[in-house]
Order: C-alpha cells, then sequence, then structure tokens
C-alpha cells in the first residue's frame, strides 16, 4: 500500500534521529508533508534535505510553550493545517532513587511529559478548526510496569499513558483522536549509550522474540495511526515489545 498519508501533514519531534527519523522517512513516503522538530540542528536539516520537498526541519525545544506555537504556526503556514503530531521526543537517565537529584528528575519531567502535553496542547486548536486529526504518544513498556533505576523515566511514561486517555476522552469529540505507543526495547541512539552491545543483548535475552527492537519495527504503527485506517482507535495503549508485556515476568 501507499500514499496511506496522502492530504496529511505531520510533526514528528525528536526528528533528527533514531525512531523520530524513521517515523518521519515513513510518513513522508506515504505521502505526508512533514515537519522534522528537535534540538539536533545539523542532523535534521540533513535528514529534511534528504527526504526532499515534502519535509522540513525546525530547531525545537519540546519544553517550551513559545516553540511550540512558533513550530505549529510555520507548519500551517508551510503545509497547511497540522493533522499529525507523533509525540515522540524523549530522554533517558538512569540513576538510582537516592543519588538521582531533583533537576535530574526535572529534567526527565520536562522533556517526556511536559513536553507530550505541550505538544497536544500546541496543535489541539488547529486540528479542532480543520476537522481532526491524530496525536500519536510515544510512552514506554516503562509506562505499564516499573523499572529499577528508573523511577524519574517511569514517572514520566505513566504520566504520558494516563494524559494519553484524559486527552482522548475531551478532544475525540472534537475529531482528535489520541493514543499512546508502549516500545520495549528499541535499539536507538537514546538506549544505546546506556550498556551498547552488552546491554542490547542482555534485553534481547528477556524479548520472546529473542531480539531488541529498531525504528523500522515501530515507525509503522505511527504510520497506522497517523491514517484514516484506525479511525476508530482512541485511548488505545498499544505495545509493541517483542512480546515482553505478554510475559509473567514483565516488570519483575
Amino acid at each position: 500500500m501507499s500514499n496511506r498519508l496522502e492530504g496529511k501533514v505531520a510533526i514528528v519531534t525528536g526528528g533528527a534521529q533514531g525512531q523520530g527519523a524513521e517515523i518521519a522517512r515513513q510518513f513522508v513516503a506515504q505521502g505526508a508533508k512533514v515537519f522534522i522538530a528537535d534540538i539536533a540542528e545539523d542532523l535534521g536539516k540533513a535528514l529534511a534535505d534528504e527526504l526532499g520537498e515534502n519535509a522540513r526541519f525546525k530547531q525545537h525545544d519540546v519544553s517550551d510553550e513559545d516553540s511550540w506555537t512558533a513550530l505549529v504556526e510555520e507548519a500551517n503556514a508551510t503545509f497547511g493545517p497540522v493533522n499529525v503530531l507523533a509525540n515522540n521526543a524523549g530522554v533517558l537517565r538512569f540513576a538510582e532513587i537516592e543519588k538521582m537529584t531533583k533537576d535530574e528528575y526535572l529534567f526527565l519531567v520536562n522533556v517526556n511529559q511536559v513536553g507530550t502535553f505541550l505538544g497536544m496542547k500546541a496543535v489541539a486548536r488547529t486540528m479542532r478548526k480543520n476537522g481532526g486529526g491524530s496525536i500519536i504518544n510515544s510512552s514506554s513498556v516503562e509506562g505499564l510496569a516499573g523499572m529499577a533505576s528508573l523511577t524519574g523515566y517511569v514517572a514520566t511514561k505513566w504520566a504520558i499513558r494516563g494524559m494519553t486517555k484524559a486527552a482522548a476522552m475531551e478532544l475525540g469529540p472534537k475529531g482528535i483522536r489520541v493514543n499512546s505507543i508502549h516500545p520495549g526495547m528499541i535499539d536507538t541512539p537514546m538506549t544505546r549509550p546506556h550498556g551498547g552491545d552488552a546491554a542490547m543483548e542482555f534485553g534481547a535475552s528477556r524479548v520472546p522474540l529473542r531480539r531488541v527492537g529498531y525504528p523500522e519495527d515501530i515507525a509503522p504503527l505511527y504510520v497506522f495511526l497517523a491514517s484514516d485506517e484506525s479511525s476508530y482507535i482512541n485511548g488505545a495503549e498499544i505495545a509493541i515489545d517483542g512480546g515482553v508485556t505478554a510475559t509473567h515476568a514483565f516488570g519483575g
């Protein structure tokens, strides 16, 4: 199938590399016009150049409300009203509770949790005025259970899960669908620095499919939720984790 996203105008946060970059690639390949939003300017510009006339890059801080306003206004003016938001940007930090500082905790909250909230807020008005849209929030399997040394990260991913359900109820009557995706261990520039090959091998050993995931495994779900094929899916939480959440040991 091709052109599944014809007529869609999308913003992809954290779109310069890893999972976000693959989402942007597959969105454009399926006919969408995409604004790649990220703090990584060089990588973002290079990706936009690679994807051609249907992609633009804008440097963007998801924790800054003014940055969100400017991003949505520019996307609307360039490609037309935004009707898809892939709230993909996020950061990961490991720290034991006794050793984690308040600033480290709040950094996770500001990027992961506040950034997701501000994204929904920024696009809701445009979507409401122009026939609706789809918001896809990136949570995690850690938004379904806990994990040691990830208290701050887990807190933000549970918050995203809850915000998604509340927003789905509030925005659904306005034609705006809101769903959360819960990836398992995905080999990306966000996860790989935390242990490298050894961490990937250990992660794979806990997955029923016996491998970690890759951005190419995750992006098709974003395409589906952005498309009209998913028009009756709202408020869902979808795990995409190789079967991790199917095991009784999940979260243990």
